[in-house]
């Protein structure tokens, strides 16, 4: 979930009613919502909402969705997902008046690149990736150390392509954005190299393992990395030197949904001041409605959609390296 496994069948969600209630469909990512935000929802509007944060990774979001048929009414997917979600046809376009608490919202995710007029998706909590390092792993500042042969069998990648990717091509002095066959095929040699020292490829189930010592280091997003730092404040998240991603997961409004009137009081709902403070609070990750933050973004470089034969090559570039 991947990052950010799905363990709930779809049947049973397109019902619109729970008793008399109303109810909302909500599928999201693992640990990224205040259960406060969920309750006084529920109970401030008299609704009944089917809650489900089993979503592991941004290409599960598009799995779950991309039937047209899947029953959920608000997703959250990752900012490079937006522009595809809209073009196949996945998501509703938002009703300003409907969403007056996007007042909010400050700085660049005002007019986010990837939907500057918050047309079809809003910012809802935004972080990085980098390293989550253990006592073991003091010295280690750069993606270029998770290489290195002391660490063999000690460390962990996302199982997550693009984060993959992202750091192999930052290493190399390349844009996490690249549409160069040569310098993707570039960045898939490196990681077919330190399969060489790898102990596997896993998502935030490997925080446990990092917080018991059986992992010294992870390639993981800062909000995961945090929740475990919060319980083992003697590990440490390390920005790489070379450069690192920034991500922003948003939340939108299916088209398939049959209630996007309640779906538009839950999206606006979200960005009460309080209700979003609560939210980064969980997750540990940051609310695009509070100021701060700029030396990591200034430092980090957002992702983007790839286009179509980009995609395609970095999936069988991907998919060869999980076979090797």
């Amino acid at each position: 979930m991947k990052r950010r496994s799905f363990f709930l069948g779809l049947g049973g969600l397109a019902g619109c009613t729970s008793g008399r209630k109303p109810r909302l469909n909500v599928i999201n990512y693992s640990d990224y919502i205040a259960k406060e935000t969920l309750s006084g929802f529920e109970r401030e509007f008299e609704v009944e909402l089917r809650y489900s944060a089993v979503i592991e990774g941004s290409e599960e979001t598009m799995a779950r969705t991309m039937s047209g048929n899947s029953g959920w009414d608000v997703v959250f997917p990752e900012n490079r997902l937006v522009q595809p979600m809209r073009e196949m046809g996945l998501l509703a376009p938002l009703e300003p008046a409907r969403l007056p608490n996007l007042k909010h919202l400050t700085g660049l995710f005002r007019r986010p690149a990837w939907d500057a007029a918050l047309a079809w998706s809003v910012p809802y909590l935004w972080s990085c990736c980098g390293i989550l390092a253990g006592t073991n792993a003091q010295e280690l500042n750069r993606w270029q150390d998770l290489w290195s042969p002391r660490l063999k069998g000690k460390i962990t990648m996302l199982d997550e392509p693009s984060e993959v990717f992202a750091a192999c091509l930052k290493i190399l002095g390349y844009s996490i954005n690249t549409d160069s066959p040569e310098e993707l095929r570039r960045a898939q040699q490196l990681a077919m190299e330190q399969k060489k020292v790898l102990r596997a490829y896993l998502n935030t189930e490997v925080r446990d393992q990092v917080a018991a010592g059986d992992v010294w280091a992870a390639q993981l997003w800062q909000g995961s990395a945090q929740l475990t730092m919060d319980q083992a404040p003697e590990l440490r998240f390390v920005h790489p030197a070379e450069g690192y991603s920034l991500y922003c997961d948003c939340v939108g409004i299916l088209a398939e949904s049959r209630r996007k009137e309640l779906a538009h009081e839950f999206v606006n709902y979200l960005y009460r001041p309080e209700v979003a403070r609560a939210n980064s609070a969980a997750s540990r990750a940051a609310a695009p409605c509070a100021e701060g933050n700029e030396g990591v973004i200034a430092r980090g470089e957002w992702f983007r959609t790839s286009s179509g034969p980009t995609q395609r090559l970095r999936d069988r570039l991907w998919t060869e390296i999980k076979s090797a």
